[in-house]
């Protein structure tokens, strides 16, 4: 498979942490108004530079829900794909709509069956791409770049690319013998990161035209 495949294949297999943001922000912002919530994360403190610790964007009910919604679309995904591929099956041989539970010695992880083996994954990748994106708020806050503005972000690099590097590290990291680990994903997962900036404006663009998100960014 080429560059461009195992592009295409690294996005697919980690599609349930790279929209965890989208989840997060519909749970963030809808879940409110049923009366429950919002619930910063940070709960409103601030550290020695008298700034907030995360803000009012980052909430345990966007964190959770989020995480949660990712785990959903990651059985989802399992359930549209069938049986797991043969441990032989090499990382792209059935093109980009890999099975995101094969491992090179089968199933690389189980716990109670297919369905909650996929919603764990899902659920962690989402939550690791909201730890990242937390980390990015936290960095905002400490530089003083607020959530403000109506046309763009202050710091467009800061909403994108640590919720992908943290979600692929987790992969890489965490994952073991998952294809989501396999070592011959990590350029293309570099080359992701590059474009993540571009495919997230798209994403937030589209939000924001269809009245998900407030801002455009």
């Amino acid at each position: 498979m080429n560059f461009l495949g195992l592009c295409l294949l690294t996005l697919w297999l980690y599609l349930p942490g790279f929209l965890a943001n989208t989840f997060a922000m519909m749970w963030g912002k809808w879940l409110p108004k049923t009366g429950y919530g919002p619930w910063p994360i940070d709960g409103g403190r601030t550290l020695g530079d008298g700034k907030r610790i995360l803000g009012d964007g980052k909430t345990w009910n966007g964190l959770i829900g989020g995480s949660l919604t990712s785990g959903l679309l990651c059985m989802l995904i399992v359930a549209s794909l069938g049986e797991i591929p043969d441990a032989d099956v090499a990382v792209g041989e059935n093109g980009i709509f890999a099975h995101p539970l094969q491992g090179s010695d089968g199933t690389w992880f189980a716990l109670g069956g297919e369905m909650m083996t996929a919603f764990l994954l899902g659920s962690f990748l989402g939550f690791f791409c909201l730890v990242g994106d937390s980390t990015g708020s936290f960095i905002k806050r400490r530089r003083g770049l607020k959530r403000e503005g109506d046309v763009s972000s202050k710091a467009p690099l800061l909403d994108t690319l640590p919720f992908a590097i943290m979600v692929f590290l987790a992969g890489q990291l965490f994952l073991g013998t998952s294809i989501l680990a396999d070592s011959e994903l990590r350029l293309p997962m570099l080359g992701l990161v590059l474009f993540t900036p571009i495919l997230h404006r798209s994403f937030n663009l589209l939000g924001y035209k269809i009245g998900w998100k407030d801002v455009p960014y």
